[in-house]
């Protein structure tokens, strides 16, 4: 008999009532904006009446570089906060939610895996509360609203050659990157070059998922700078008169939504930011929430931890003023064996001399997390195919270097096969201090920050940059945007900034190309390599296999 498949997994099992979750954490039913009785926002009035709650710990969930061998990281944090809570810790998972693009191409959903998945799966991979649909219909009002001002006399005197606002759609859609707009005549608008880029690589997107509350997001939303003028000034969100309008939009959409685990443990999913072109962290507003209503939050971040734990740290942590209490990295013995040069069709035997060089680009995740000061637990996410060896090697080498070590099998037991990892971050978060500082002093140039996270972060000789990219960090930090954190644009599968590098790379320079002010967001991007904003269908897409049979939706997964 072969293995049940997530969806399989997911239509299976018998979900409560959202509002039964929400009781187990003080959560009243009139307190809920009910999407069915599955799904639910957090009121403005429950934000209200916890806010000045204690914390509760938090736990970052983050990996070693993606591989095509799988690590399972949100797995991973599904099924430890299912296991604490088994081990009578209350606990809340804060997550991510998935963007239609990846469901429909390669990468597939967001929802954990095997019996460690939030439910119900296909809402929250598909179009869930509407989230979303939100952000990109305020993003695109305000380029229509950038274009509709340049049509009716251009009173902000727009320099149409300088426009930094981009449209955007949720899918992955590689013939909108680049586009012509404006064709067809004068009733149409003036003729312009135009680009899209994917949802969740907008400023809006990072906005939602770094504003404190409503106020803090209109301000934000005013801030956006869309273009620049004749004269080489900055035009915002706010002179275009977009503010209110935009915020109108995503009124619904920057309260936090509540569903559930497998197993019942509540789950704030909220926002979605890529990791390798945004900053790959769920909203402060519901990390913030989830720390007041349980005594433990396990959250995660985006790809690996060279791009997402560093944006965790140094971008939403600062931010917001978290101070995480401990980290969880994660891999798997076949991801640490493709890491030392075993084709993805062989990984499944035993080869300790692949894994004894592939387990650098796990060394070199731990060093960078201790740089952080904040205690660190590995975990393998088990296959069938790993041996009491290899285990005994990736443990005694990690006990090596300071950290705890767990084996997990939540996959395929859920929360009781996390007891073990769940024992150990219980341990680190009652016997460990954390003494997290960011990387990075504010106060640095542009330049300098870059070359700290290149140079500290990767493991790069240097940072090279192109005219374009040294002209626009200088004229971000001229137009009096400095002291801001930076957002590296970088491929998630190296460390370095070329995705066929492997393991750990030495020897390298990372060539900055370009960089931008996401001042609404308030950090700037620095791009690298070849990252696109707006990704494409593989050959042979996942639509491909996804359908509705009988009422129900097949082949998400």
């Amino acid at each position: 008999m072969g293995f049940k498949s997530d969806i399989e997994i997911a239509q299976e099992n018998v979900k409560q009532p959202i509002r039964e979750v929400a009781a187990r954490y003080g959560i009243a039913e009139d307190e809920l904006d009910l999407y069915g009785k599955y799904k639910a926002k957090l009121s403005d009035e429950l934000l209200a009446r916890i806010k000045d709650r204690p914390d509760g710990k938090l736990v970052l969930v983050t990996a070693i570089n993606p591989t095509p061998a799988g690590e399972g990281k949100t797995t991973t944090s599904i099924g430890l906060a299912d296991a604490l809570n088994l081990n009578g810790h209350k606990t809340m998972i804060a997550l991510r939610e998935p963007s239609l693009g990846p469901c429909f191409g390669i990468k597939g959903g967001a929802a954990g895996g095997g019996y460690a998945q939030v439910v119900p799966m296909e809402d929250l991979n598909l179009h869930f509360t509407g989230d979303f649909h939100a952000i990109t219909s305020a993003n695109n009002l305000l380029s229509a609203m950038l274009d509709n001002h340049i049509n009716h006399g251009n009173a902000l005197r727009i320099d149409a050659r300088q426009i930094l606002q981009k449209r955007c759609v949720d899918m992955n859609d590689r013939a909108l990157r680049n586009i012509v707009i404006g064709m067809g005549g004068k009733t149409n608008g003036f003729v312009r070059e135009d680009h899209f880029v994917i949802t969740v690589a907008t400023e809006i997107m990072a906005i939602l998922c770094l504003a404190a509350d409503m106020e803090d997001l209109k301000k934000r939303l005013g801030e956006i700078v869309v273009a620049y003028n004749v004269d080489g000034d900055p035009v915002t969100a706010k002179d275009l008169k977009a503010v209110g309008a935009m915020a109108a939009l995503l009124k619904d959409a920057i309260k936090p939504n509540l569903i559930q685990t497998l197993e019942h443990t509540g789950a704030i999913v909220h926002g979605g930011p890529f990791a390798n072109i945004a900053h790959g962290c769920n909203s402060v507003i519901a990390t913030r929430a989830a720390l007041k209503l349980a005594d433990v939050v396990v959250t995660e971040a985006g790809f690996g931890a060279d791009l997402g734990a560093e944006k965790f740290f140094d971008i939403k942590c600062r931010k917001a003023g978290l101070k995480p209490d401990a980290v969880v990295l994660v891999a798997t013995i076949r991801a640490l064996k493709y890491n030392g040069g075993v084709p993805k069709q062989e990984l499944s035997a035993e080869n300790p001399e692949a894994l004894r060089a592939g387990i650098v680009n796990l060394e070199k995740h731990i060093e960078n997390l201790q740089k952080f000061g904040v205690p660190v637990v590995v975990t393998l996410n088990k296959f069938a195919t790993d041996t009491e060896a290899e285990i005994a090697f990736v443990k005694s080498f990690c006990e090596e270097r300071g950290c705890e070590f767990a084996y997990s099998d939540v996959w395929a037991n859920g929360g009781a096969g996390g007891k073990e990892l769940a024992d150990k971050v219980w341990q680190t978060l009652t016997t460990k201090p954390s003494n997290y500082a960011p990387l990075y002093d504010a106060a640095l140039s542009y330049e300098e920050k870059i070359g700290t996270i290149a140079k500290e972060i990767y493991g790069a000789d240097g940072v090279s940059f192109a005219p374009k990219a040294k002209k626009e960090l200088k004229r971000i930090e001229e137009m009096g945007y400095a002291g801001l954190p930076v957002c590296m644009a970088k491929t998630q599968y190296s460390l370095s900034d070329d995705a066929k590098k492997l393991g750990r790379p030495q020897g390298f320079t990372v060539t900055v190309r370009d960089a931008y002010i996401s001042a609404g967001a308030g950090f700037v991007v620095a791009l690298t390599g070849d990252i696109m904003t707006m990704p494409g269908l593989p050959k042979v897409p996942a639509a491909e296999g996804i359908d509705v049979v009988d009422g129900k939706i097949t082949g998400l997964f």
